[in-house]
């Protein structure tokens, strides 16, 4: 395989994920806080809106950002752009 065409599928594959996971973000910042009076529910003795605002969105940013380092990762290394390693 070329190496311009490599780097075509490598960047396309990147764009989609962070496509992605923008897509996840924003759900969980905004759809989430938009319907919070509906979520107007009991959870560990919080109101559900309460805890996913304060707690669940941190959770979330979180794996999000370990998804993506994780998951950069590997694809560098099958399309040979990673850094060596010492």
């Amino acid at each position: 395989m070329q190496l311009e065409e490599r780097h075509r599928r490598y960047w396309r594959r990147t764009l989609r994920l962070t496509a992605g996971l923008a897509v996840i973000w924003f759900l969980v910042s905004f759809g989430v806080s938009f319907y919070a009076r509906e979520l107007s529910f009991s959870f560990f003795g919080w109101p559900f809106s309460f805890w996913v605002g304060a707690q669940g969105a941190l959770v979330v940013y979180c794996l999000l950002i370990g998804y993506y380092a994780w998951y950069m990762n590997r694809l560098d290394i099958e399309h040979g752009v990673d850094e060596p390693r010492d």
